[in-house]
């Protein structure tokens, strides 16, 4: 009887290998960047040529278009970028050159975009977030652009996508269900649904656009001169009010409905190996990728009107990233139903009993904090309604400063309600808030120092505000009137001997 033996195993492919030597955009980018550029002088070109026109110049005036392409041409020849096993450099300008440099250890994140033209061309645009505080365009460390193919091989040596060593244990930010090592299949964990759109009203951007268009039509209604008389116009006025704000409501639903289909149709969350991947975008294709190594934690917000719809949606806290790169590379979850909310950040947290378990309430004195400062909100309303009735006005009035009150003690009410914190995990969670309600979860291995401040009114009622500080996302996760025990316990627990170290015996 023969032994077959068993098949030699394969080893790990290695990582893609990084460009030490300067290198150039894609050639392709030359048809991109002049285009770009006369976009951005759209409107000067269109003053030349009707100035052109108007003064006898006539087709002389379309001369005016070769400066923008010039431009994007010299973008192009004047772009180098270099990335070696250590350093990413970025060097483009003329007259006044830029260089842009930071150590590869550095970078968060990696996201890569494609415009349509960008998907014509079979181009990616590669932005690299290192948690820089720079928020200019000429400070980023941005390749517009590169092939498709070489720009996710170049993410993939960035963020270091290979297979963790033996004996790592990956589950952590891993998934539910994640076992030890890293995942060699994706995982999806969300994928976009018709139904999300149902939540785009709620996320509070119907507001923005509500306004503007309302501007936009009273504006309208100023410059144009419609003769109406007054009988007319008492017999349709209320109507005729009701139909335009009803009507602007409905364009405004309809506009923030189709941004929110077209940035985020086709959106899928999933893992693979050590990263995390987010895809979104129909008309501009976005890519984002964290790396599992540098996400600390996650945060559910809760806004009052997206509540009301019951849906969530989830961010990610990342080491590292902050600012205005924080709230757009880390969503992990557009506004969507909060069963996926919950699934979503119990997937990346590898554990729901951060997300779903119930927290430690902060007792009488926060509870009566939140309805006194409730109910000195409402005096000024209160305040004007008796001085209207004081000045003449009808005694039923009265009955109005009710409704501040009533308005106050169901806010007073809310915030009790959502006030806890809690140790839950390995990770500090806290959550407070009700018009912009967040719970935000955060590793302990992430914490790196702890808040504690306290007024003088908290002081009395033996109160502090507590915040866990750490390098990503905001900066600190906080949660205000904690106990002074209660927070004490608190990073006892999640860090023990970083505050205990400082603490006089017998002192509170």
């Amino acid at each position: 009887m023969s032994v077959v033996p068993p098949p030699p195993t394969t080893p790990p492919p290695p990582p893609p290998a990084l460009e030490p030597d300067w290198q150039r955009l894609d050639p392709r980018m030359l048809l991109v960047h002049p285009i770009k550029e006369v976009g951005k002088f759209f409107p000067v070109l269109i003053g030349l040529v009707v100035a052109g026109g108007a003064s006898g110049f006539g087709p002389w005036a379309l001369l005016g278009v070769g400066v923008p392409v010039a431009l994007g041409v010299v973008r192009y020849l004047t772009t180098t970028y270099r990335i070696t096993e250590r350093r990413v450099e970025l060097r483009r300008g003329l007259l006044q050159r830029h260089t842009l440099t930071t150590p590869v250890d550095r970078v968060r994140a990696v996201d890569l975009s494609a415009s349509p033209i960008h998907r014509v061309l079979g181009l990616a645009t590669v932005v690299i977030g290192t948690g820089s505080a720079a928020t200019g365009s000429d400070e980023q460390l941005e390749l517009d652009a590169l092939p498709r193919e070489e720009a996710a091989r170049l993410r993939s040596a960035l963020l270091h996508a290979r297979p963790a060593a033996p004996g790592t244990d990956a589950s952590a930010y891993g998934g539910a269900g994640a076992g030890p090592g890293v995942v060699d299949e994706e995982q999806v964990v969300a994928r976009f649904s018709p139904r999300w759109l149902w939540y785009a009203p709620f996320s509070g951007a119907v507001l923005v656009a509500f306004g503007a268009l309302a501007g936009v039509t009273f504006q309208i209604a100023e410059n144009v001169h419609i003769r109406i008389s007054e009988a007319d116009l008492a017999g349709i006025g209320t109507t005729f009010v009701l139909t335009v704000v009803g009507g602007v409501l409905v364009v405004a639903v309809l506009l923030v409905v189709g941004g929110y289909l077209v940035v985020n149709g086709g959106f899928v969350l999933a893992r693979y190996r050590s990263a995390w991947h987010v895809h979104r975008g129909l008309l501009t294709h976005r890519e984002t990728t964290i790396d599992m190594a540098r996400l600390a934690g996650v945060s559910l917000a809760e806004p009052a009107l997206l509540r009301l719809a019951h849906g969530r949606r989830v961010n990610a806290i990342v080491t590292g990233l902050s600012g205005e790169g924080q709230s757009s590379s880390s969503m992990l979850l557009p506004p969507a139903p909060a069963a996926t909310g919950y699934d979503v950040a119990s997937a990346v947290l590898g554990t729901p009993e951060p997300v779903t378990a119930p927290l430690r309430p902060h007792g009488r004195s926060a509870t009566t904090r939140r309805f006194s400062r409730a109910l000195l909100g409402s005096l000024p309303f209160v305040a004007l309604v008796v001085a209207g009735v004081v000045a003449g006005g009808p005694l039923p009035l009265l009955a109005l400063a009710v409704v501040p009150v009533a308005l106050a003690l169901a806010l007073a009410v809310d915030r009790v309600r959502t006030l806890g914190h809690g140790f839950l995990a390995g990770h500090v969670v806290m959550r407070s808030g009700s018009v912009l309600r967040t719970r935000d979860a955060l590793a302990a291995d992430h914490v790196i120092g702890w808040n504690l401040r306290a007024t003088w009114f908290q002081r009395r009622a033996g109160l502090v505000s507590l915040a866990a500080t750490t390098a990503g996302g905001r900066g600190r996760v906080h949660v205000p009137d904690v106990g002074v025990d209660d927070a004490i316990a608190l990073a006892e627990a999640a860090t023990p001997g970083l505050l205990g170290q400082f603490l006089v015996e017998g002192a509170v």
